[in-house]
C-alpha cells in the first residue's frame, strides 16, 4: 500500500514522502492517526506538485542567498563600544551586536546564530567575521570595533 505522509514519521520518512507500507499498518496506524493519506492517483499527484514547489522555493532561496553573500562582502560594519586605556572592550562584541549593527546600518536581517565567531571580540580593531547566509552559502563581513 502506498501512503503519502502528512507529517514526519520516525524511521519512515518526512512530510510529503510517498512510502510503501503493509496494508494493515497503513490503514490502522498512519491513516487513522492522521499521519498520512492513502496513495491514490490524486494524492500522489498532489504530493508530486508540492515536492516540485518545495524544490523551486529552495532554489530561489539559494539564488537570493548568493546575491546577498556578494553584497555582504562589500559591507563594513562599525560598532562603537566603551573601552579602557589599553583598547580592551568593557564586555565583548557578540554575534547579536553584529546582527543589530547590520540591521540598523544596512537593513540586512541576519539571525545572530548565523554569525560565526570563534570567540567574542574583546579588543578594538578590524575583524573579518564569517556569516552563514544559507545552508551552503557563506560570506564575510568586515567589522570595525571603534572606541566611543
Amino acid at each position: 500500500m502506498k501512503v503519502v505522509l502528512l507529517q514526519d514519521v520516525k524511521k519512515m520518512g518526512k512530510k510529503g514522502d510517498v512510502i510503501e507500507v503493509s496494508d494493515g499498518y497503513g490503514r490502522n496506524v498512519l491513516i487513522r492517526k492522521g499521519l498520512g493519506v492513502e496513495g491514490t492517483r490524486q494524492n500522489l499527484n498532489t504530493a508530486a506538485q508540492r515536492q516540485e514547489a518545495k524544490e523551486f522555493k529552495s532554489q530561489v532561496a539559494a539564488d537570493e542567498a548568493v546575491i546577498m553573500a556578494a553584497q555582504l562582502k562589500k559591507v563594513k560594519v562599525g560598532i562603537k563600544v566603551q573601552c579602557g586605556e589599553d583598547g580592551r572592550v568593557f564586555g565583548s562584541v557578540t554575534g547579536k551586536d553584529i546582527s543589530e549593527a547590520l540591521q540598523t546600518q544596512y537593513k540586512f536581517k541576519l539571525d545572530k546564530k548565523n554569525i560565526r565567531l570563534e570567540s567574542p571580540i574583546k579588543a578594538t580593531g578590524e575583524y573579518d567575521v564569517e556569516v552563514w547566509v544559507h545552508q551552503n552559502v557563506t560570506s564575510t563581513v568586515h567589522v570595525s570595533v571603534i572606541p566611543e
